[in-house]
């Protein structure tokens, strides 16, 4: 994935995304004994939309994935050449790490803003609405790509043997049926739906990274076995205060799907990254009710964090 230096510093994004955390955040399983092939065809069988030529941004492993799912007339943008005049309308998909999405959003024309498709992990919603972009399609992915040009490994689990990527926004059949001419799971989801599927992942990348910082050298499936009590005690921590500090609806089962797909990633390796985007979402929320004389939502992820720096 190709990268470069974003003008605004971490700790200004970690700002934005505090500032628009306090004004936005204070306001079933199928049966196992279906098959993997059968639980995707029900899933594909729930595209509504067709592949359409798209623009990706990014050359790396998941942008050559996106083309090689895609269709004539799809282009690759990679970094330093001009947004391309066609295709004219459809999907713009951004395969790229985190800390260019200004840039890449700077580089696009307006016209073609409301097309942005969005995949990076992390809290997008306070950088999106900050750039007018909150509504743009987003989408969850649990798929892996090992190296340039191998086919995607899809995040289906023993527990979600249907899959767990997902997607939301203009752009969501177009994306899911992508998806599906790759032979990946991906489910249409509306908007609140999605908003707690996100903030699952968020704190399944947050809580494994970090528990696993804790450990040298460990992997994210040394997380969920060797220190799966303490995992599973940041994960009930990070779901009880998301729900109540953001409003957020969890169905049941979140601990079983999060510990389910750190099974499938178990080769992973642990490492807190991309702190504005990740953990600094949690520790902002912390920041912001100890200031006010409140109890922090998120002890244990706050005590966690101090230990590793």
């Amino acid at each position: 994935q190709p990268v470069a230096t974003l003008h605004a510093s971490p700790s200004a994004a970690m700002q934005a995304f505090t500032r628009t955390a306090q004004s936005s955040v204070v306001c079933c399983n199928l049966q196992r004994s279906r098959t993997r092939s059968q639980v995707r065809s029900r899933v594909v069988a729930m595209a509504q939309g067709k592949v359409e030529p798209a623009v990706i941004i990014g050359g790396g492993r998941v942008g050559q994935a996106l083309k090689d799912m895609g269709v004539e007339g799809d282009v690759i943008v990679r970094r330093g050449e001009a947004f391309p005049t066609t295709p004219a309308t459809g999907p713009i998909f951004v395969a790229t790490r985190n800390d260019v999405l200004e840039d890449v959003i700077k580089n696009t024309p307006e016209h073609r803003r409301e097309d942005l498709v969005f995949m990076q992990n992390g809290m997008l919603q306070p950088f999106l609405d900050a750039q007018g972009l909150g509504k743009n399609t987003q989408a969850l992915i649990y798929f892996a790509v090992a190296a340039l040009g191998e086919k995607p490994t899809d995040g289906v689990t023993d527990v979600n043997p249907e899959g767990l990527t997902a997607v939301t926004g203009k752009w969501a059949d177009a994306v899911a049926a992508r998806f599906h001419n790759g032979d990946l799971s991906c489910h249409v989801l509306d908007a609140k739906t999605y908003e707690a599927s996100m903030f699952e992942k968020l704190i399944w990348i947050s809580a494994m990274m970090l528990v696993g910082a804790q450990h040298e050298g460990s992997k994210v499936g040394d997380v969920a076995s060797t220190y799966k009590d303490e995992v599973v005690a940041l994960i009930e921590e990070l779901l009880a205060g998301t729900s109540a500090c953001a409003g957020a609806k969890f169905t049941p089962g979140a601990v079983e799907r999060l510990l389910g797909y750190a099974r499938q990633v178990a080769h992973f390796p642990c490492g807190v990254k991309e702190f504005a985007w990740r953990n600094g979402f949690f520790y902002g929320l912390s920041e912001e009710a100890m200031k006010n004389g409140k109890p922090d939502p998120f002890p244990t992820h706050t005590r966690l964090l101090k230990n590793i720096n």
